[in-house]
């Protein structure tokens, strides 16, 4: 008899542990069809960018007030605002149609660092029909007067903002850069988060030596990149009250095998979808059950968390403990 592959996160029923994340692939409705075809769970929308809902909000009210002191029929020069197509709307559009398109659930993102309209967008993405949010916060303390608990409190006050905006499922993206993630984790599930998703990847800036300019640079992930999330899904596993995620390094079954066994409820995947095709859904999927059945596993629920820092017969290869065993046990080659 075959595993069983279901497993629940944020509240959702899913009929696995593989979900896309938030990715250009997820924006096209044929794409999210041929995603769930290939086995996919669920799907994570692109993120909607704050500066997007910053650029809709300047040019409607530029649109609006320009002239209009100087002529009494000023206004009816522009369009309506529900005749004005903005990037928000599209989006809001998009959940519907993927709703429509889709039986898998369709979580959308929002992707920013202060609350502006956040709150509001993000109730207008519950009434568009969006199963769960992800709230995607993607920030770079550059200000030296910045302190630590500054930057804690905005993501919490962030978060708590948008909690008590929307009711459906709300799940947190951040990064590891915390100088105490368990706490930080703990109160991000008090504010209102019902899950954490570990981790963002933040896209560092490269220079230009020709133009003499600053420009990002995006890589796709590695295999390596798991070992974070990794470490940090096995520390919280059953210590919070969230589900967790685990994004940034899954290429494969054992990726997402190690995730799971951890304590990760679900493994998100983008890049390994750019580099071998969506049909390698089909491909780790089929991975995890031979895994699953020749170790005599009858479902994914019972491997979840088995090797968690709760679980683990070694709970110190998690913490301190293996930095020592790992620096004494290479052996690399001579120099």
């Amino acid at each position: 008899m075959s595993a069983e592959l279901n497993t629940t996160y944020l509240g959702l029923k899913l009929k696995n542990p593989l979900v896309v994340s938030a990715c250009p692939l997820t924006a096209e409705i044929d794409q999210l069809k041929r995603l769930e075809q290939a086995g996919a769970a669920a799907a994570v929308l692109p993120s909607l960018f704050e500066e997007q809902i910053e650029h809709d909000s300047m040019q409607m009210a530029e649109a609006q007030e320009f002239g209009a002191e100087s002529f009494a029929e000023a206004l009816t020069y522009f369009p309506q605002q529900d005749e004005f197509r903005t990037e928000p709307e599209e989006y809001l559009e998009t959940i519907a149609k993927a709703k429509k398109a889709v039986a898998i659930p369709v979580i959308a993102s929002l992707n920013g660092t202060s609350k502006g309209g956040w709150v509001r967008y993000a109730k207008m993405m519950q009434e568009a029909g969006t199963d769960a949010l992800e709230l995607n916060i993607y920030f770079v303390p550059g200000e030296l007067e910045m302190t630590g608990p500054d930057v804690e409190n905005r993501y919490l006050e962030l978060v708590a903002a948008v909690r008590e905006s929307i009711s459906i499922p709300l799940a947190v993206k951040i990064g590891p850069y915390f100088s105490s993630l368990g706490n930080m984790a703990q109160r991000l599930v008090e504010s209102g988060a019902d899950g954490l998703v570990l981790f963002n990847r933040f896209f560092h800036p490269d220079i230009d030596l020709e133009k003499l300019e600053a420009h990002p640079q995006l890589h796709l992930s590695t295999s390596a990149e798991l070992s974070v999330p990794l470490r940090w899904i096995a520390l919280l596993h059953g210590r919070v009250k969230a589900s967790l995620a685990a994004t940034s390094g899954i290429h494969d079954a054992p990726g997402l095998l190690k995730a799971l066994l951890a304590g990760a409820d679900v493994g998100m995947i983008a890049s390994v979808l750019y580099q071998k095709g969506i049909a390698e859904v089909s491909e780790i999927l089929a991975g995890l059950s031979k895994w699953m059945e020749e170790k005599e596993y009858s479902s994914v629920e019972q491997l979840k968390g088995s090797m968690s820092r709760e679980n683990c017969p070694d709970p110190s290869a998690f913490q301190r403990g293996n930095y020592m065993k790992t620096l004494t046990s290479f052996v690399g080659e001579a120099i």
